[in-house]
């Protein structure tokens, strides 16, 4: 593994570019066919300076240098969004960038998946820690067949699924099929955000390594660890000791320990986040300080949208703290699994005894989505025009706590360490 990593420094454009090269030199890609996997615009990070560096060290080497974006289940990108997510405009990649394609995973049509293998129910068990027991099949975008060489590139941070972000979870969600995908969302759901969040050995990651074991293709790492967009950490290599140090340094660059829960939480979430589905991040990363019966409001005015993708079944279920849904399992079993487990991240933690639910905390909408809805999906509502976030700053001592740029920091309490 090639690398460097700091938590009080980053890495200029030469670390950077370094970095890169020796790692792609030392994995002898010369004449291959190269596919590498990256993250859509929901992820922060320097994609730009990834995408240019790693067309320097490949370009004119390899017979092909593909870029596939790998949504899970996320909305497509436009090409103009692409171009951004890149860098790049439209003539550079008509020339610099000739030789470069760049493919969105197609995740909305089966014809574009092949299944490699199955998950049997007594692995399942075993790796569940015995909460699950199902044959899971384990299906991939088919273009994952087509290279020689599969490279993954993106950031590593604290995820309310499996722990953290990263690695093997670029291919289980990132251009995995929907089995893996309900299944292993709901098993995190299961266990709770609350517990799994920065966790660096979770169940869920053990179930997305072993679908991983199945593909055939060789693989290769380069995990970034940032904070916004600026590189504090680097590493290319093989896909698992690479992605378990960019965890260490990110265990260290992106929690932040606070020695008392808040009564209130105003999470402002930055544009890359454009529906609920995304921006639900400012409660997953915010939950664990948020004190008993506190608040957590998620400030966004720019969001209109609670799912560009699944909105439909989230006006038929709602949100809802885990219990409901598994007090009331025959009604819901046969929804998607990753839904109902979004809609358990963002309600959080609580119980459901005798047909009333009790939240711990309570989610406020502070959206472009209209109040009705809001009430409607079994969350609280607040115009945003009648906060300003300014109000909220330095009010650490009475309980209130404002988070500017929500989602990527996770904050715990010392008391759990």
């Amino acid at each position: 593994m090639i690398g460097q990593g700091y938590l009080h420094q980053t890495l200029t454009e030469d670390d950077a570019r370094e970095i890169i090269l020796r790692g792609l030199t030392d994995a002898r890609l010369e004449g291959q066919r190269v596919l590498i996997i990256i993250p859509d615009s929901t992820r922060s990070g320097p994609m730009p300076l990834m995408f240019r560096l790693i067309h320097e060290a490949l370009s004119g080497k390899v017979k092909a240098l593909d870029f596939l974006i790998a949504l899970g289940t996320h909305q497509p990108m436009t090409r103009a969004a692409i171009l951004r997510h890149l860098g790049a405009t439209e003539a550079e990649m008509a020339g610099q960038y000739a030789d470069v394609r760049v493919f969105s995973h197609d995740w909305k049509q089966p014809e574009t998946f092949t299944q490699l293998g199955v998950i049997t129910a007594e692995e399942l068990s075993e790796l569940s820690d015995g909460l699950f027991r199902m044959d899971v099949p384990v299906a991939i975008n088919r273009m994952a067949l087509d290279y020689d060489r599969l490279i993954v590139c993106g950031p590593v941070f604290p995820h309310e699924v499996a722990g953290f972000s990263g690695g093997n979870k670029y291919f289980f969600p990132g251009i995995g099929g929907s089995e893996i995908i309900n299944v292993s969302h709901w098993l995190g759901a299961v266990i709770t955000s609350y517990e799994i969040i920065g966790v660096k050995e979770t169940p869920v990651r053990a179930m997305i390594d072993r679908a991983a074991s199945f593909i055939p293709t060789p693989t290769l790492l380069i995990a970034e660890v940032v904070q916004g967009d600026a590189l504090h950490g680097l590493y290319v290599g093989e896909m698992r000791p690479t992605w378990e140090t960019a965890v260490d340094l990110s265990a260290q660059l992106n929690i932040i320990w606070v020695d008392k829960p808040y009564r209130q939480i105003l999470s402002v979430m930055p544009e890359l986040y454009d529906d609920i589905w995304t921006a639900a991040k400012g409660m997953y990363k915010l939950e664990p300080v948020a004190a008993d019966g506190g608040e957590v409001i998620i400030y966004a005015p720019h969001i209109t949208e609670i799912s560009y993708t699944h909105g439909k079944i989230l006006d038929e279920i709602g949100y809802h703290v885990r219990d409901y849904f598994l007090k009331q399992w025959d009604k819901f079993k046969d929804y998607p699994w990753g839904v109902l487990a979004h809609s358990t991240h963002l309600k959080g933690m609580g119980t459901y005894e005798n047909g009333v639910e009790r939240p711990r905390v309570t989610v406020t909408l502070a959206t472009g989505v209209p109040e009705e809805r809001v009430r409607r999906l079994n969350l609280n509502y607040r115009d945003p025009a009648t906060i300003n976030p300014a109000d909220f700053a330095n009010r650490e001592e009475e309980g209130v706590l404002l988070v500017p740029h929500a989602g990527e920091m996770l904050y715990r309490l010392k008391r759990d360490a």
